[in-house]
């Protein structure tokens, strides 16, 4: 679920679910001594899920013009 942070392999993540780790948390193989990571600060994750959220109010935008289209073609 997202909207909320969650938690995945045992660290706060606030990744939205597609795309998860594509550079959201900095999560992903170091040098290859293991696992390598660098958390996101509160003002960076806050920056990225209102991104986020703005995304998902354009999508909605889309999916609600695309229902009045289909709507008037009836």
């Amino acid at each position: 679920m997202y909207g909320h942070e969650h938690h995945h392999h045992g660290y706060h993540c606030c990744c939205p679910p597609r795309g998860h780790h594509d550079g959201c948390c900095e999560a992903g193989s170091g040098s290859g001594l293991g696992f390598h990571r660098r958390l996101l600060s509160r003002e960076e994750r806050v920056a990225r899920l209102e991104a986020y959220l703005a995304e998902l109010q354009a999508e909605a935008r889309a999916v609600e013009e695309r229902i009045a289209e289909l709507r008037r073609a009836a």
